[in-house]
Parts: structure tokens; C-alpha cells; sequence
């Protein structure tokens, strides 16, 4: 079931938000229990066939969670280090297994030349997402920073559908104490006028910006990876109608993840930021899937040693971190090639800063044309590598980069359809001249595990707000026709 459908919008969400609120009255544990059961089966209308996988993952982390929390009271470092590396393992081996099988063996085959198949194994839907989420849970409960564990707030906070899909990647600090509020269940003007807002934001996101850049995309990628000739102008038009599509397409999801989850008065982390107005790629990182890149620093980077020993080691973990990053995100090399790609920007980056600083330069210090020109090469490298995300293999990312080189001819771009030009200007100005959904609406939320303060709606709602949402959610539901999933499902 997709937020974009008819039947999530006019079926699941009234009834699920409506029993949630109507027991929250009454009975809190068996509102926070219906919303539990709700996503259980949000993710079983996906994936019927593995709902008994994800709850054996979630009883499975929540007994090895509470076990660490109890060695760590009792003052057993040794029981500590053995429950958390038995419990990451199995976390670790399991999503190895679904995702990464196919790959290792495809890859020793192709090394080796021995043929050696597996039964095809189907990847589980958000099995990563989720499957991080409880290796965070315990590490944090191995550094006794596990507070609560109410086994149906655990079980909710992995399974609470706004987030299970495809993010954000949740901290348990900062989602089960929500859950343990009596404010949270129950029903408030602001959270559903703003949380509505938000959601139909990102419905127009999806359905009108983000779906109509795919058909000026896709077919150059196809023709890439089936050896056929790419024109100059066909290559940058496929590259940059793929680089706007996944960028509203994925700010379309974090939009309408957020607005559900504010529906039921829990507020999610921000996860996404105007990344393509970054000014270098450091900043990049801080802007796109905000919440993947906490985890990979607080639970990779850092545990290889940060840059507690140095540039080079540091370099070295930049890079290690981004390569195992584009890894997760899918088992092929173009993956590899594109978190390659990255940690080398970012090694770049960072050395590049450390050399103007010891030249003196203010980095804080910049012009509107400087600004303008680090936001323009940020973007080019994200393209180059958004080439390797997207390709479906090597050559066919070779071919279209060498296409986008102009190696071969630049042929200016003669036969590319006024269309096309308009509908890639339209994503540039909304990409750079607009101000992103949480400008318009709401504050940024407060600090991790701050779940006290609430964030305030920019704009009050009124009766001119009511009717531009109302207008802009009908002009969706008639673009919905051609329901299609969100590309970051398939990670």
C-alpha cells in the first residue's frame, strides 16, 4: 500500500488515525497497541509472507536490548561486549542473507569463472531501514543509554508505518518516550492542520513533480545499458531529469512520512533538507537522508576511529564509511562505485578546507557569485554520481557519462523537445528558488531525545491556508491515476 493510493488515503488512514485517537481516550496501551497492530499490517499488505520475519527481528533485538541494559546496571562489561556483538552479528547476517547473497555469489562466479547459483532470494521490504534502526537500539542500550523498553512501544517504534519503509532511520530516544506521553494520544488542531499540510505538499511532490521527470529519464538509462548510442543532449537530459526525479521523489516520501507521523502528534527527525542548495558535498551529507548519515557517523564512522588519529586515518574512514554507505543502499558495484565516488568527494572536501584554513582563508566568510559557484560544482559531482546510482551496470554509467563528457561530439541540443527543457527548468526553480516544506511550515524540531518542546507552525492555519490545501490535494487525487512506487523502496 502506497501514501499515494486511494486506499491508504480514504480507507487506512481514516480508520487506523481514528481508532488511534478513539482509544487514546480511554486506554493509551491499547491505542499505542492498534497503531503497533496498524503498521503490522501497513507492512503485511507490502510483504505478507515476511511480517513473521520482522517480528522475530524485533523480539530478537528487544530480549538481546534488555539484556544489555540489565549487564550494564549489573556492571558486566564482558556480558556486554559478547550480548552486543551476538546480537549485531545476527542483525548483520540476516540482511547480508536478503540482500546481499545473490550479490556475493554472482561476484565470485564472475571472478572465478565456477558457476554456482542460488534459489533467488526476495529482498524484504525495509529490511534495511529496519534492520539499522535495532543495530542503533543496541549500541545505545550497550552504552546504557536505553531508558524505556516498553515491549509494545519497541515494537512500535520499529514498526510505526510513516518511517518503515523507507526511513527515516529512527534513534529509540527520540520516538519511544513519545509514545509514552499522554499529550501524544490525543488529538490537536495544530498537529493535524500542520501534519495535513505537510502530507499534501509531498503528494504534489510525487504525483506532479517528481513522476513526470521519469518519463525523460528512464528511457536514456534503458538505452545506455542496452549499448545504444547516447547523444550529448540525450545524456544530460537523462542525467538531470533522474537527478530532480530522485530528489522529489525522495523529498515527496520525507515530506509525507513526517505529515502522517505529526497527524498522530509524533514528530519525526528531519531527513531531508534542500540538499541540492548545498555549497560543498560536507554540506551535501548534512542535507540529503540526514538520518542515514547520523547513523553511518555515530555507528561506522566513529567506531573506525573518526579523526581521532589523524588526516590519513580519518580520510581513510570517510571513505570506508561512504563506500559501506552506497553499499547499503543496493548489491551491485554501480552502488560500491557511487558511495566511492563520494568518499572521495568528501576526502577532497575536507583537505580543501584544511589547506585554506592553514592559508589563513575565512570559511565562514563567502560572496553571493562564490556561493553560486560552489552550489553549481557540488551539484555537477552529485549528478556524476548519481549516473553510477541509477545505471544498471558499468558500461551503460560509462557510456552515458562519456556521452556527457562531449568526447564524442557535443551535438548542442538540437531534437530535445521544448517539453522537456520546461519540465527540467520547472525542477531547477523549485529545486532553488523555493523554500523547502519545514520553511514554510514548522521549526526545526528540537534536539535528540528532546521530546518536551514542540515545534510552531511558521503560518497559522485559516480559512485561505484550508482552501489552498483542500484545491491542491483534489489537483493530486486527479494526478493519481498512474500510482507508482517511491524510488528509495527498493533499498
Amino acid at each position: 500500500m502506497l501514501f499515494n493510493s486511494y486506499t491508504f488515503l480514504f480507507i487506512y488512514l481514516p480508520l487506523v488515525l481514528g481508532g488511534f485517537f478513539l482509544l487514546g481516550r480511554f486506554h493509551r496501551p491499547s491505542a499505542a497497541a492498534w497503531l503497533f497492530g496498524a503498521s503490522l499490517v501497513f507492512y503485511g499488505l507490502w510483504s505478507y509472507a515476511y511480517v513473521g520475519l520482522l517480528l522475530l527481528s524485533i523480539a530478537f533485538n528487544y530480549l538481546v536490548g534488555v539484556g544489555l541494559s540489565k549487564a550494564v546496571v549489573a556492571g558486566q562489561p564482558g556480558r556486554v561486549r559478547a550480548l552486543l556483538w551476538f546480537g549485531v552479528l545476527c542483525d548483520l547476517l540476516l540482511l547480508a542473507y536478503f540482500k546481499y547473497a545473490n550479490f556475493f555469489v554472482s561476484s565470485v562466479g564472475a571472478l572465478t569463472g565456477v558457476s554456482w547459483e542460488l534459489a533467488e532470494i526476495v529482498l524484504p521490504v525495509g529490511i534495511s531501514f529496519y534492520t539499522f534502526t535495532q543495530i542503533a537500539f543496541l549500541v545505545d542500550a550497550a552504552r546504557g543509554e536505553v531508558r524505556e523498553t516498553h515491549p509494545v512501544h519497541y515494537g512500535l517504534f520499529v514498526t510505526y508505518f510513516p518511517h518503515l519503509i523507507a526511513g527515516p532511520v529512527l534513534h529509540h530516544k527520540e520516538m519511544m518516550p513519545q509514545f509514552a506521553r499522554a499529550e501524544t494520544y490525543r488529538p490537536h488542531w495544530e498537529n493535524l492542520a500542520a501534519g495535513s499540510a505537510i502530507f499534501v505538499i509531498g503528494l504534489l511532490k510525487k504525483v506532479i513533480v517528481a513522476d513526470n521527470m521519469a518519463p525523460y529519464a528512464t528511457p536514456v538509462f534503458q538505452l545506455a545499458a542496452s549499448g545504444g548510442d547516447v547523444s550529448f543532449a540525450q545524456a544530460w537530459v537523462g542525467a538531470l531529469a533522474y537527478t530532480f526525479q530522485l530528489y522529489f521523489d525522495f523529498s515527496a516520501y520525507s515530506d509525507m512520512a513526517v505529515g502522517l507521523s505529526r497527524m498522530f502528534g509524533v514528530r519525526l527527525p528531519l531527513n531531508f533538507d534542500s540538499p541540492y542548495k548545498a555549497v560543498n558535498i560536507i554540506d551535501f551529507w548534512r542535507r540529503w537522508h540526514m538520518t542515514l548519515s547520523r547513523f553511518l557517523r555515530d555507528y561506522l564512522y566513529i567506531a573506525l576511529g573518526g579523526n581521532r588519529h589523524g588526516k590519513l586515518r580519518r580520510y581513510m574512514n570517510l571513505f570506508i564509511t561512504m563506500l559501506l554507505g552506497g553499499l547499503w543502499h543496493g548489491a551491485a558495484w554501480t552502488f560500491v562505485a557511487w558511495g566511492a565516488l563520494h568518499g572521495l568527494f568528501l576526502v577532497i572536501n575536507h583537505a580543501w578546507r584544511a589547506l585554506r584554513q592553514r592559508l589563513g582563508h575565512d570559511l565562514s566568510r563567502s560572496t553571493p557569485a562564490g556561493r553560486a559557484v560552489s552550489v553549481g560544482i557540488t551539484f555537477l559531482a552529485v549528478v556524476v554520481a548519481w549516473v553510477f546510482f541509477r545505471a544498471d551496470s558499468f558500461d551503460a554509467a560509462l557510456r552515458l557519462l562519456r556521452a556527457m563528457s562531449g568526447i564524442d561530439g557535443a551535438d548542442g541540443m538540437s531534437g530535445v523537445e521544448a517539453k522537456v527543457l520546461l519540465t527540467l527548468l520547472c525542477g531547477a526553480v523549485l529545486v532553488w528558488g523555493c523554500p523547502n516544506s519545514q520553511e514554510i511550515l514548522v521549526d526545526h524540531p528540537p534536539a535528540l531525545g528532546d521530546t518536551r518542546s514542540r515545534s510552531r507552525l511558521r503560518w497559522r492555519p485559516g480559512v485561505a491556508w484550508g482552501l489552498v490545501m483542500a484545491l491542491a490535494f483534489f489537483h493530486a487525487l486527479t494526478e493519481m491515476g498512474r500510482v507508482s512506487e517511491f524510488l528509495y523502496f527498493q533499498f
